[in-house]
């Protein structure tokens, strides 16, 4: 197998905080505040569990946004990068149709 000399793109989860489902978070915290605020005889396993559910509500409730490494090469510099732009703009253009 051949070396390509670039490195394999590096992709990140983030999350996406301003599209949070606020109400669904709610309701959520809310059904397992009871069970949260019975079980637990110690400090640490009343922290864990706490963690444990902001943890899941996390998971339901706010959505994730993959992150790639710009793919262009190093040497692009900011002429390039625009003129790469005004391509693309004019080729979607061209493809809405001619009343664009």
């Amino acid at each position: 197998m051949e070396e390509s000399g670039c490195e394999p793109q590096v992709e990140r989860l983030v999350p996406v905080y301003n599209k949070t489902d606020v109400l669904g978070l709610q309701t959520f915290l809310r059904d397992k505040f009871a069970v949260w605020a019975s079980n637990g005889s110690c400090v640490d396993e009343i922290w864990n569990n706490l963690k444990n559910i902001v943890y899941e509500c996390l998971e339901r409730s706010v959505p994730r946004k993959i992150l790639r490494k710009n793919s262009d090469p190093e040497y692009y510099n900011k002429e390039i990068k625009r003129l790469k732009s005004k391509v693309k703009k004019a080729y979607n253009r061209r493809k809405l149709g001619a009343h664009y």
